[in-house]
């Protein structure tokens, strides 16, 4: 009896370890059909799948005549999977002797690269290869082969545009320049597709439910022409290189829409050869170089004096004869003599004295507001990365000299563009433009999907009459009959203003170098350029001067003269330039 309890037991036990472990195996399969479902569905189908990404052609860069300044071309690679090629011992010299008879490198550099290579999942093998090449390492099917589609971004003119369009880098982002500033607009979104592949992870199928193709970048259409960008760079280079200059920038402005027709920085690089450039030749000296503006700087202080009414046009001023010993004592240039002249005549002969009185007669505040007005000290906005604002000091911070030191362009910092936006005010009556150098943006198919421009006329910052007899008749006489001779054209009226500034160095000026500059523009009745031009540190010792009338007017002059004829304002367009006399006689 005691046997068949302990018999009945045992039973039981075994039983109920039995119900158990079917409990616990259709609990399991319950769990798997029911909970974990698309864990696991998810692990099966990675196992069975593998995904390509699909890199979108970034987008043009176009002049304004729709010429391509930047373009992406299409490129592929041969590469290899070293821990696929391991997991087969005589793969690798398969794959290395064919590979050695397609690309045309020998099979030992071939096993070399492959065994040195410290990334087991991909190894170049030759960049851009051929069509041919590409179809027949298609046609080999080798284990661990793949074919990795690029893109090259090529600059077609090179140097000519290189401050302006930037670079990219090895991952196609835009690192300077307009690539960098309209990245998100020229990069395009990046695709992503899905493939069935098999045990040794080739692809089999693709699956179509899954993935999104890439979406090219779009394209810019500049309001740089480059045929007058190589008017300024041919001009600028030869100048800068017969006065031995240290540097030199120019810039072309539309003062109607502050579009920028041209800039040149040199010395300049070329975008292709970046990572081998040197970091100083690689800056845009017209947005990220202040410096303290000299004469230029006239016109503009006298617009504010007369605009406001604190001086008359025919108000004379005392330039006592060359040299004024009140605050801490002011000469003129070249050791001139003045007497009684008014506000033009001080524009004309450049009177150093003349200005300071003028600016005593606005008083701090009155000269303060004024350069602000203009905008100076604060960033122009456009449309480039590296923008500098310059420098204007705030009121408590002016000695008892400033307001007689700014008005002849020194104690203060400007940059080339913010030059050429205050000169654009002057030349097209007196209103704001905002710089910018990208018009549009556009498709792949040309039809515009932004217009970048500002709108005109953002405002009147100076009486329209004020803004006109400046132009037409104190900055012309400057040309006819001053210091700005040398800018001067037989078929229009060029207006502008020379300046011959010291270098402002750690608290002192450098009186053995200069900056000269010249910015103006024609024709004078309706101007349809604003240029300024300026040459950092001319060589003194070559004896053939290094005033701003000598070495920058002459440029100016032919700048002027090739962009208004190729743009038919004087003569019917052409695209070949014709130098000026004065560029390559400078005196």
């Amino acid at each position: 009896m005691n046997v068949n309890r302990r018999q009945i037991w045992i039973m039981s036990v075994f039983l109920t370890m039995i119900v158990l472990a079917f409990g616990a195996l259709f609990w399991r399969v319950f769990d798997l059909k029911y909970n974990d479902r698309d864990a696991f569905q998810e692990r099966s189908q990675r196992q069975l799948s593998a995904f390509g990404v699909e890199t979108p052609r970034r987008g043009q860069i176009l002049d304004s005549q729709g010429r391509v300044l930047a373009a992406s071309i299409k490129t592929y690679n041969a590469f290899v999977e070293p821990r696929v090629l391991n997991e087969y011992p005589d793969q690798i010299l398969v794959t290395a002797s064919t590979l050695q008879d397609i690309l045309e490198i020998p099979g030992p550099e071939i096993c070399r690269m492959i065994a040195e290579s410290k990334n087991p999942g991909f190894v170049k093998i030759k960049s851009e290869i051929s069509d041919d090449q590409r179809q027949l390492l298609q046609a080999a099917r080798l284990r661990g082969l793949g074919i990795d589609p690029n893109w090259d971004r090529l600059y077609p003119a090179g140097n000519l545009t290189g401050h302006l369009l930037g670079f990219v880098g090895a991952d196609d982002t835009g690192l300077s320049g307009l690539e960098l500033r309209y990245d998100n607009i020229l990069a395009g979104k990046q695709g992503k597709h899905f493939f069935v592949v098999d045990v040794g992870r080739d692809p089999i199928g693709a699956q179509t439910t899954k993935g999104n193709d890439a979406e090219d970048g779009l394209n810019l259409v500049l309001t740089v022409d480059s045929v007058i960008q190589r008017f300024v760079h041919e001009a600028l280079q030869q100048k800068m290189e017969e006065y031995e200059a240290e540097s030199a920038v120019a810039v072309v402005m539309d003062p109607w829409t502050g579009g920028i027709m041209a800039m040149v920085s040199l010395p300049d690089y070329d975008p292709a050869a970046f990572s081998t450039t040197p970091q100083d030749k690689m800056r845009n000296r017209a947005l990220t170089d202040p410096f303290e503006p000299g004469s230029i700087f006239k016109p503009l202080v006298a617009t504010m004096a007369l605009d406001s009414g604190m001086i008359g046009y025919e108000e004379k001023f005392d330039c006592e004869n060359g040299q004024w010993s009140k605050y801490g004592g002011i000469g003129e240039y070249g050791n001139h003599e003045y007497g009684m002249l008014t506000a033009r005549e001080i524009i004309i002969h450049s009177s150093n004295i003349g200005m300071a009185k003028i600016g005593l007669k606005m008083g701090q505040e009155n000269l303060y507001d004024g350069l602000k007005l203009f905008g100076f000290s604060s960033r122009t906005g456009i449309d480039l990365p590296g923008e500098e604002p310059g420098l204007v000091w705030s009121l408590p911070k002016w000695s008892r000299y400033s307001v007689t030191r700014i008005p002849f362009g020194h104690e203060v910092m400007v940059t080339p563009i913010q030059i050429c936006r205050a000169y654009s005010i002057l030349a097209n009556g007196g209103y704001v433009v905002k710089p910018h150098v990208v018009r549009a943006v556009v498709d792949g198919q040309g039809r515009i999907v932004e217009d970048r421009q500002p709108p005109k006329g953002m405002g009147y910052i100076i009486k329209t009459e004020v803004a006109e007899w400046m132009v037409q008749t104190a900055l012309s006489d400057v040309v006819n009959e001053g210091t700005g001779d040398k800018a001067k054209l037989e078929n229009c009226q060029v207006w502008g203003k020379t300046g011959t500034a010291n270098i402002a160095t750690d608290g002192h000026y450098d009186w053995k170098n200069y900056v000269a500059s010249f910015v103006g523009g024609a024709p004078a009745e309706k101007p349809a350029v604003v240029v300024m031009v300026s040459i950092r540190k001319p060589k003194r010792s070559l004896g053939k001067g290094y005033s701003g009338g000598r070495v920058a007017a002459p440029v100016v002059g032919a700048i002027i003269e090739n962009t208004l004829r190729y743009l038919g304002v004087t003569e019917p367009a052409t695209t070949e330039p014709v130098m000026a006399e004065s560029l390559t006689a400078a005196r």
